[in-house]
């Protein structure tokens, strides 16, 4: 795949996958790594007994695959589909972990599930799978710096493709000239809407990623039966520059695998740009003489990247809250619930919680106002400014611009396994919980079978 002035872009991107070695990582990089596997596997496990993912199990389970990787909870299937069910499990909650570029957010563990459906296929040490899952990151990360697409309509999963896949195609060992064409034919082919985040927020909200996970992986697999792509998906003619970002540049030849340290965990199972100010809303809860039920006015001033996507800007009214999808991406509900019960976790996305009166009535009290300053400071940090006003005539304020698991507070291990053993304990006892930390705090000494053979003992709570 060259074209007569040298190597396409996708074969350069393919020859930075082909090259990444374990031993490329820092050790406070791999760190970060087992963290993300450790928290994005928590999240997975709370998102066992939701509705659509029992509902896409029961699918997976009635279609069949070549049982070849294996699914937490138990069970083999087929790498795509695999690729699929987990990458579902650890979106469902909105609890991953996120990175913020000036023109695009995107959620680079979304990787894991391709990455760890390959990697358990073709049976790689634990260090294939966190060198995948790093080029994952950092193709994922570096696109949505250089290219971004939300502002032209086009979702986060558009550069996602490209991660996936090459993520996928570093976990199944596949050549350099077969990851290109892996990578080319993910690109082309998955180039998703952002309609999928804009007004009412239906189920695909947290499966837009997961699709593009499965597409990435048989991309991947393809590849490896000797199918070819685009090779010229970058800069041809009306391929991705010219039909969707327009131009930008990347030296994959200077790239290294050290991005995960730019991304951010969520504290609160909340939308991404919400942290902040969730944080804000629970220290003005605790200041002393505030009572939720005296409020009669809430003001927050924050950046103009929040207001668009959670606080009723250009992606519509976020006042229609009917579901757990529209909850978690609705600013002003979720500013009401953490002033009312003090946290957001799954239990406040119950479904009677979620149309709660108490909740609505409040939420009518909200008010979001994109700041220029505080926009300015993004994504550096995530600026909020927090009022609250009772009925006496008493304002509460609070201020907040990180908060932990943001980059400049980065998340431990042990607040990642503090995380995981909320979100699992329904599902996992103290025992299995702590063989899988065990192994992912040792993952690169560890087989991902071993790893798999573990979660295949998480057991659902309706068992």
């Amino acid at each position: 795949m060259t074209t007569d002035a040298g190597p396409t872009r996708v074969q350069q991107l393919a020859a930075f996958v082909d090259r990444a070695r374990y031993e490329d990582l820092t050790e406070a990089a791999a760190e970060q790594l087992r963290i993300r596997v450790l928290d994005t596997l928590g999240v997975a496990i709370g998102a066992l007994d939701a509705e659509p993912m029992i509902a896409i199990r029961e699918l997976v389970d009635d279609l069949g695959g070549a049982p070849r990787s294996g699914l937490i909870g138990g069970g083999r299937t087929a790498p795509d589909r695999a690729a699929f069910v987990t990458s579902g499990l650890s979106r469902y909650l909105d609890f991953m972990d996120s990175y913020l570029a000036p023109g695009e957010t995107c959620h680079p563990s979304d990787n894991l599930g391709a990455v760890l459906a390959c990697a358990d296929s073709v049976g790689a040490s634990g260090k294939e799978l966190l060198t995948a899952l790093a080029v994952a990151y950092q193709v994922h990360t570096r696109l949505s710096d250089e290219a971004p697409v939300r502002a032209k309509g086009f979702d986060h999963t558009v550069q996602g493709a490209y991660a996936a896949a090459a993520g996928a195609a570093k976990a199944l060992r596949l050549p350099a000239a077969q990851i290109a064409h892996a990578i080319a034919i993910s690109g082309t082919a998955n180039n998703a809407l952002r309609v999928t985040r804009t007004g009412n927020l239906s189920h695909w909200k947290g499966l837009a990623y997961p699709q593009v996970a499965k597409e990435g992986t048989f991309a991947a697999l393809l590849a490896a039966r000797g199918i070819t792509g685009p090779e010229e998906v970058f800069e041809g003619n009306k391929g991705f520059e010219d039909s969707i970002a327009g131009p930008f540049s990347i030296d994959w030849e200077a790239e290294d695998l050290e991005s995960v340290l730019r991304t951010i965990i969520k504290k609160h199972n909340a939308e991404i740009h919400s942290q902040s100010a969730l944080d804000a809303a629970q220290d003005v809860r605790a200041q002393d003489g505030f009572s939720a039920s005296a409020i009669t006015g809430v003001r927050l001033r924050t950046f103009d990247v929040a207001h668009s996507i959670i606080g009723g800007g250009e992606e519509g009214d976020k006042r229609t809250v009917r579901t757990k999808e529209e909850a978690d991406h609705s600013l002003p509900w979720m500013l009401a619930v953490v002033l009312l019960d003090g946290e957001l976790t799954p239990a406040q996305y119950h479904h009677e919680r979620v149309l709660a009166d108490d909740v609505h009535d409040l939420m009518r009290l909200v008010e979001i106002v994109p700041d220029d300053e505080l926009s300015a400071r993004f994504p550096q940090a995530m600026p909020a400014d927090l009022e609250v006003t009772l009925a006496d005539g008493t304002v509460f304020r609070s201020a907040a611009d990180s908060y932990e698991g943001f980059h400049t507070d980065p998340l431990s291990w042990g607040g990642a396994r503090e995380k995981f053993d909320a979100l699992a304990a329904p599902f996992a006892s103290a025992e299995l919980r702590d063989r899988i930390a065990g192994i992912v705090e040792d993952l690169e000494h560890h087989e991902v079978a071993d790893l798999m053979d573990a979660l295949a003992q998480v057991r659902s709570s309706r068992a």
